[in-house]
């Protein structure tokens, strides 16, 4: 067990009591996610694990060591911290931020470099941002900072408290996913605080419900979704999150066409337009020789175009929304309707193209799982009664 809460309350002097028997075990590469309203003590339970917080009550051990006994810098130094404005020095160039802690670890400065570029690269940023300061970032790329350098110094435990909720839709979206991919990549345990659901549905291994101090429920997201405990965990899934009808269909890679229409950057506009004809579509994914995805075309960029510039390469966007093979349907429908596109790409993690996802697909997807089992009540009455009882408690 890496992470053990037991018992844990808080009381203000000549306040009301903030937290209440608070227990919660953790294993490594796990990721929680603490969610309530505001005032819930989810923010409460991560200052404990670090020590900005001292409990009134209860214990936290950390590899059966109790905090409580520990150097309270020392503790610190070993568990990484993202807070939502980044916290970024502003007088220290990108390297000196990135190896803060190493430094005051006593790494030397050969290895804190090599780690500086190691974590640098994993958030596929150039090099020569290392030597740049944070106000020549953009919002997005100081999270991006922030969070590699909760994992420079390796820690096994990261704290995230709600770290991109004054983050654009896209740029959050973005970030969501390099967290849990580095996470799984990583086998790091990141306990994470945030009000969002979605937010919560996508990241975590297990959730943590919360309100006025108590925990409502601790589970995996799929069953919190399928058993909400009571009437506040339902308000706070929503009725469109509740969508659990057909369990059978999980992934992307499920119901993606497996042959989508693709042309290499090399071929000249002709060529596109002539393959768009023959297979009646208005946009065409580009590929390498390998199957790589580099980018996407249209009818519209073609005939702009086709005057001025030879080859596909020369037009295509490489700026394309994607989602993984194994990403799980729950969190992919939400985050494609909203974007209104058409058709995404589906790729595997070496980022090769190997299907497509139809607007229409995920319309069915959501039409099933709403009006399914109500369709199979009516056609099955025998066992209508059954099913229609599991559609109402999920609801």
């Amino acid at each position: 067990m890496l992470l053990k809460m037991e018992h844990l309350s808080k009381v203000y002097p000549g306040k009301k009591e903030v937290l209440s028997d608070f227990n919660l075990d953790v294993n490594k590469g796990e990721f929680i996610c603490l969610i309530g309203t505001s005032g819930s003590g989810k923010t409460t339970v991560m200052r404990m694990i670090n020590r900005m917080l001292n409990q009134t009550e209860g214990s936290i051990l950390i590899n059966d060591e109790d905090i409580s006994k520990m150097d309270p810098v020392k503790l610190r130094r070993k568990i990484g911290y993202v807070i939502q404005n980044v916290g970024l020095m502003p007088h220290m160039t990108i390297r000196e931020n990135i190896t803060l802690v190493p430094k005051l670890l006593k790494w030397s400065e050969d290895k804190r470099n090599e780690r500086a570029k190691e974590m640098l690269k994993l958030v596929e940023m150039p090099e020569e941002m290392l030597d740049r300061y944070p106000s020549e970032l953009s919002g997005g790329q100081q999270q991006r900072i922030g969070v590699v350098r909760a994992l420079a110094a390796d820690q096994d435990i990261i704290l995230m408290d709600e770290p991109f909720g004054a983050l654009d839709p896209i740029t959050r979206d973005s970030l969501q996913t390099l967290v849990k991919d580095l996470q799984v990549r990583l086998n790091k345990t990141f306990i994470f605080v945030t009000h969002d659901m979605d937010e919560a549905l996508r990241l975590a291994t297990r959730i943590v419900i919360m309100s006025h101090g108590k925990q409502v429920q601790t589970d995996s997201p799929d069953n919190i979704l399928r058993h909400p405990a009571n009437e506040f965990v339902k308000e706070l899934i929503g009725k469109d999150r509740l969508i659990q009808a057909r369990p059978s269909i999980t992934t992307v890679g499920q119901i993606m066409l497996k042959d989508p229409v693709a042309i290499t950057p090399g071929k000249s506009l002709i060529q596109a337009i002539q393959l768009m004809h023959d297979r009646r579509v208005d946009s065409l994914l580009v590929t390498d020789d390998a199957g790589i995805l580099k980018g996407r075309i249209d009818v519209e960029s073609v005939d702009y175009s086709f005057n001025t510039a030879t080859s596909v390469g020369d037009i295509m966007d490489t700026d394309v929304f994607t989602v993984d093979s194994d990403s799980l349907i729950r969190d992919t429908v939400g985050r494609i309707l909203k974007r209104g596109f058409k058709n995404i790409p589906v790729v595997d993690d070496n980022h090769k193209l190997v299907g497509i996802v139809t607007r229409a697909a995920l319309v069915d997807i959501v039409y099933d799982a709403l009006y399914g089992e109500a369709h199979a009540e009516q056609n099955h009455p025998s066992t209508g009664t059954s099913d229609s009882k599991k559609v109402g408690d999920d609801e």
